[in-house]
């Protein structure tokens, strides 16, 4: 046998427990908005124009659009498509944009840790060292929300050997970085399980988009075509679909109104979706543990 990662075992989705999410509905639908905050001039970063000068003020100026425009256009266009909203969280942008918190908090969204800024990576620290930077996310979270989040999605979606014990160990009970399977599935940690809600790699708009260099209309037509097959696939077991935007990419006034086009085209399934959050997907499954192989 090939070396293998060890947090989850292969079970083929023809062999798994058969169950309803609420309502009846057989099709759970998620919304992410990374909500991000970065060092000027330090550490890792997004860009639009790869390799610009320094200082720069070019995709400095980018980024910051997110949280001074689009991220407000975001949360208002997709609350009134009656849709729940998730944020993917850098704690800083409780110093940073205030204000944009105060409309997420109004909305109901939920606030999921995604580091204290995206300048961090969680990469090439200790046990030690990452087992505090997650805690300092749940307890700024806890601080301004009143409660801890539940659950995690890492800044670049990196992780070390220890992410998944430490996370477990920290109090968060989900994890939202991978995408192997379309239903929640169980990780092994040291502590006991922590469950793995599929996040959406590809129906992302940093990777797709600015990675791969998709236009809006591409973008469109992948959550479209995604969300009509999967409701299609759910007729025969319950699934989880993502779709993960962010303030300054899909926040631009064009891809605004693509993602609009897209959303309503969800939004017309409303009697037979589940569109929902992360922690009721959660909570739905940990009352009842054996749903998740």
């Amino acid at each position: 046998m090939l070396p293998s990662q060890n947090r989850y075992r292969f079970q083929p989705i023809t062999r798994r427990p058969d169950y309803a999410w609420p309502g009846d509905k057989r099709l759970a639908v998620y919304i992410s908005l990374g909500i991000e905050e970065y060092v000027f001039g330090e550490g890792m970063t997004e860009d639009l124009f790869p390799g610009a000068p320094k200082p720069d003020d070019v995709n400095t100026s980018w980024r910051d659009y997110g949280n001074r425009v689009g991220g407000f256009r975001l949360i208002e266009r997709i609350s009134s498509l009656g849709l729940p909203l998730t944020i993917l969280l850098n704690t800083e942008v409780y110093d940073h944009a205030p204000d944009l918190m105060d409309v997420a908090r109004a909305r109901g969204c939920e606030i999921v840790g995604h580091g204290l800024t995206n300048s961090d990576t969680l990469v090439g620290r200790d046990p030690a060292n990452e087992a505090a930077y997650l805690k300092a996310v749940a307890d700024r979270i806890a601080e301004k929300e009143g409660y801890r989040p539940g659950g995690w999605s890492s800044p670049w979606l990196a992780h070390t050997e220890a992410t998944v014990d430490l996370l477990k160990e920290a109090g968060y009970r989900y994890l939202m970085d991978l995408r192997f399977d379309d239903q929640p599935v169980w990780l092994a940690t040291r502590s006991g399980p922590l469950l793995s809600i599929p996040y959406a790699l590809e129906l992302n708009d940093s990777s797709t988009i600015i990675g791969r260099q998709a236009s809006a209309a591409d973008f469109e037509r992948m959550i479209v075509d995604e969300f009509d097959e999967m409701l299609e696939a759910s007729r025969d077991q319950p699934l989880v679909m993502s779709i993960v935007v962010h303030s300054f990419i899909s926040g631009q006034p064009f891809r605004l109104r693509a993602l609009t086009r897209a959303l309503q085209h969800l939004a017309a399934h409303t009697d037979e979706v589940w569109f929902t959050q992360p922690r009721e997907i959660a909570a739905f499954i940990e009352r009842d543990p054996a749903l998740a192989v």
